[in-house]
């Protein structure tokens, strides 16, 4: 149809190696596709807004948008943020059809696209090697378990020695516990592979925490595989989310351990809690720190799953 548009939903981020990392990525989901129409949005640090990118494509002609998440795990921004966005656009344009698709999740195509990452690093031997996974760290228990299970899935597909799961922030235990952690346990190797997937102030960190710990420990080989990027798998993963949509029952996110739906251990009181906005004061870029520090924030708001 030509009056369907998609929107490419990103964090956003105040790295520009970053956005433009995000941005290749959009313009190869855009060739894949063939949209009649398409744009990215940013939560925050970056423009367009979420809003911004829906009201051009409302401006361009669209009246079906089907609004992607470039994100891998739903916690707080795709169970909560992006469907406040949407809600709010809709409200505000109610002769405007908006669909949000879920999360690119644990996927076989991801999976395939990390083990090949990985592999370019470390192509063989990997028995005498320890894998250490990082991934950004929330306070949803949900997404925080999706990174220990990428974890033992690749520890074990790739024939490691042993695997290690880390966060780069909220969550324990962080890169620099887990890196020292691992030295002690006497492999070879110690192969750090950040699963995100764009660079950004977090990566850049996570290298840096190797390098460190490669100078703490210097009988150890640390060895740095490359993130996820614009590997074509992880397009092909972005155009299976917006062909979902396209069908008669667009697929809803897996809500199961959702905390907001759940009593989940430690998280009780956040059952049923109201969706808000989330941060009006960093949109576009106006507020003044990195944009890793808010994930330190307790302020994981909820949504009405009810």
């Amino acid at each position: 149809m030509n009056d369907t548009a998609v929107l490419l939903c990103g964090h956003g981020s105040r790295d520009a190696d970053a956005i433009g990392e995000f941005e290749s990525a959009a313009a190869a989901l855009r060739r894949r596709l063939g949209a009649a129409d398409f744009a990215t949005g940013y939560l925050e640090f970056a423009r367009p807004t979420i809003q911004e990118g829906l009201a051009r494509l409302a401006t361009r002609g669209a009246r079906r948008i089907l609004a992607v998440p470039g994100m891998l795990f739903a916690a707080s921004h795709v169970k909560n943020d992006l469907p406040w966005e949407m809600n709010s656009f809709r409200a505000a344009h109610p002769d405007i059809e908006v669909q949000l698709g879920r999360d690119l999740a644990i996927d076989a195509k991801l999976l395939a696209a990390a083990a090949d990452r990985i592999a370019s690093a470390i192509p063989q031997n990997r028995e005498d090697a320890l894998l250490v996974v990082v991934g950004r760290g929330t306070n949803d228990p949900d997404a925080n378990s999706n990174i220990s299970k990428i974890t033992r899935m690749l520890w074990e597909g790739m024939g490691f020695g042993w695997g290690e799961t880390a966060y780069s922030g909220v969550a324990q235990p962080r890169v620099d516990t887990a890196l020292g952690r691992a030295a002690r346990l006497g492999f070879r190797q110690i192969v750090v592979f950040p699963y995100f997937l764009f660079t950004g102030v977090l990566v850049k960190r996570i290298y840096a925490q190797t390098d460190e710990a490669a100078a703490r420990f210097p009988e150890m080989d640390f060895v740095k595989a490359p993130y996820l990027r614009d590997h074509p798998l992880v397009i092909d993963a972005f155009a299976e989310r917006a062909a979902e949509l396209e069908g008669d029952a667009p697929p809803n996110m897996n809500c199961q351990l959702c905390k907001y739906r759940t009593q989940i251990l430690g998280y009780e009181d956040e059952v049923g809690l109201a969706q808000q906005a989330h941060h009006h004061h960093v949109r576009g870029g106006d507020h003044r720190h990195d944009e890793h520090e808010h994930h330190h924030h307790d302020h994981e708001h909820p949504h009405e799953h009810r």
